[in-house]
């Protein structure tokens, strides 16, 4: 399983990211653990300056924008 959490405040570009991300897995039929990580300490904590912003387990992938649904599958 993998450990995913999406780093934004909740704008709309980070909840399309955190539905894209849930999405792409149930049709590849891998299981996920996704987390919103809304606490701006936490964000920049991974020296994300941009968001949304996307960690798998433990690591920054993916900062500023919604990431597309090819990137997101390479991910899983």
């Amino acid at each position: 399983m993998k450990d995913i959490k999406v780093l934004g405040s909740g704008c709309a570009n980070c909840r399309t990211t955190l539905k894209l991300i849930e999405e792409v897995a149930q049709a590849c039929g891998v299981a996920v653990n996704l987390e919103k990580v809304e606490d701006m300490a936490a964000i920049l904590g991974y020296g994300v300056m941009s968001t949304p912003g996307v960690v798998i387990d433990g690591k920054v992938v993916h900062a500023g924008g919604v990431p597309d649904r090819k990137k997101i599958e390479s991910w899983l």
